[in-house]
C-alpha cells in the first residue's frame, strides 16, 4: 500500500518533515512552484520542516572523489565547485514564493543539524546543501540514509524527477521512517496512468531529443497502443537511417544494442518519421515544413498527447520552427488531454509561455520516460515498501 500525504494529512503529520524535493533546472523556478502545494500543506501541520535536494553531477562532471569524513563530508577545498553546484539560491528563492523564511544549512554535520532542529521555533524551514556533495547519496548508502532520516519524524517525497534513481535520499531513507507520496508526485502518477491505461482515442506520442535509445521503453510500450508516433531530432534520424537514409552528419543513436531493438520499431505504420527536413552542413536540424503541416494535422485530431523532446536544434532560433508548430499545435486542440516533460521541452514552452495550455507538465524527464515505458521507478517502489506509520 502506498501513503498519499492528502489521504494522511491528519495523522501523525506533527513533527518533523524531512521532504525529498528536486530543484534540478536550469531556467525559472517551475520546479520549485510545483512543490509549494506540498509544503504549504505540511506548514500547516508539522513542527518544521527539512527539505533535501541536488543539483547536477559535480561528481561526474568534474571526476571527484568526495572523501569521506563520517557523513560530514563536503568537496574538500573546493570552493569554485561549491560555488558552482550550490544550492543556496534555492533557499532564497523559496523563502520568496512561500513568504517565509528558510534557513539554508550548508554543511553535513548531523549532530549540528539535529540540535538546530530541535533549538528551531515551531514552523522553521530548512534546506539542506546539495545532497551530491555529500558521500554514499548517489550509491544509496543506508548509513548516509539512516544519517538522514535521523533529522526528522516522517519522509514526504515529491521530488518524481528523481524518482528513477536509487539514491540514498530517495529510496533507502524510507526503511527508517514513515513515508508519504507529495501532492505534486501524486499527480504525475494519476496523469501519468491515465495516458497508459484509459487514454481517449486518437492517442498521439510525439518523441524527439537527441538519443532515440532513451525513448526505447515508450516505443516499445506504445507501438501497439498509440495511433501514431512522432518522431523528431535523434530519434526521427536514427529511424530514417534505419529505413536506408543516409542522414549524413545528422545527430543519431550509434549504440549497436539500441539500433537492433530500435530496427523493428522502424517499419511499424503508426511510427512516422518526418518527411522533409532543414540540412545544414550536412546535418538534419529541423522539421521541414511539409512535416510541420502533417504532424500539425494528425495533433488537431488527437485525444490524447503525450510530448517528450524537442524536434530540432532548439538552441538555435533558426531551428525551433518544428517544436515551436508542435507546442502551437498541441495548445490549440483543446479538446485533448495533453502531457508533456523533460526539462528542455517545458523550458521551451515557459520561456514562450506556452505551458499553460497544457493539460499537465510533468516534472520529470527520464522518470517520466521510464513511468511511461512501463517500468518500475526506484523512489515509488520505496515508498510502497516503506515502514508503516
Amino acid at each position: 500500500m502506498i501513503h498519499y500525504l492528502r489521504a494522511a494529512k491528519k495523522k501523525n503529520l506533527t513533527g518533523v518533515a524531512l521532504v525529498r524535493l528536486d530543484f534540478n533546472t536550469k531556467v525559472g523556478d517551475w520546479r520549485i512552484e510545483s512543490v509549494l502545494p506540498t509544503l504549504r500543506l505540511l506548514i500547516k501541520t508539522s513542527r518544521a520542516i527539512v527539505i533535501m535536494s541536488h543539483y547536477g553531477r559535480p561528481r561526474a562532471e568534474y571526476g571527484l572523489k568526495i572523501k569521506d569524513y563520517g557523513f560530514k563530508s563536503i568537496i574538500n577545498n573546493q570552493k569554485s565547485i561549491i560555488k558552482k553546484f550550490s544550492i543556496k539560491k534555492d533557499a532564497g528563492d523559496l523563502a520568496r514564493l512561500l513568504k517565509k523564511k528558510v534557513v539554508f544549512i550548508p554543511h553535513f554535520d548531523f549532530d549540528k543539524i539535529r540540535a538546530q532542529i530541535a533549538a528551531s521555533p515551531r514552523g522553521s524551514i530548512f534546506l539542506l546543501e546539495n545532497l551530491r556533495f555529500i558521500k554514499g547519496e548517489e550509491d544509496n548508502d543506508v548509513r548516509l540514509a539512516k544519517m538522514l532520516a535521523s533529522l526528522g519524524d516522517f519522509y514526504v517525497n515529491d521530488a518524481f524527477a528523481v524518482s528513477h534513481r536509487a539514491d540514498a535520499s530517495v529510496a533507502a531513507i524510507t526503511r527508517f521512517l514513515p513515508s508519504y507520496v507529495g501532492l505534486e508526485l501524486e499527480r504525475e502518477i494519476i496523469s501519468l496512468s491515465r495516458v497508459m491505461k484509459e487514454p481517449a482515442r486518437p492517442l498521439v506520442v510525439v518523441l524527439g531529443g537527441a538519443k532515440a535509445g532513451d525513448k526505447l521503453g515508450v516505443l516499445g510500450y506504445f507501438k501497439n497502443k498509440a495511433d501514431s508516433i512522432l518522431l523528431g531530432g535523434g530519434c526521427a534520424n536514427t529511424m530514417l537511417a534505419l529505413r536506408g537514409m543516409d542522414v549524413k552528419k545528422s545527430l543519431r543513436d550509434m549504440d549497436p544494442k539500441d539500433l537492433r531493438l530500435l530496427a523493428p520499431l522502424s517499419v511499424r505504420h503508426n511510427v512516422i518519421a518526418p518527411i522533409d527536413y532543414v540540412w545544414r552542413n550536412d546535418a538534419i536540424l529541423d522539421l521541414g515544413l511539409k512535416s510541420v503541416r502533417d504532424f500539425s494535422k494528425i495533433l488537431s485530431r488527437a485525444k490524447t498527447i503525450i510530448w517528450a523532446g524537442p524536434m530540432g536544434m532548439i538552441d538555435s532560433k533558426r531551428y525551433q520552427n518544428g517544436s515551436l508548430a508542435v507546442a502551437r499545435a498541441i495548445a490549440k486542440n483543446r479538446r485533448a488531454f495533453s502531457l508533456v516533460g523533460g526539462g528542455e521541452t517545458v523550458e521551451f514552452l515557459k520561456e514562450r509561455h506556452l505551458d499553460k495550455k497544457f493539460s499537465f507538465i510533468s516534472t520529470g524527464g527520464g522518470a517520466m520516460l521510464d513511468f511511461l515505458a512501463g517500468e518500475k521507478l526506484p523512489g515509488i517502489e520505496a515508498l510502497k515498501k516503506s515502514k508503516r506509520v
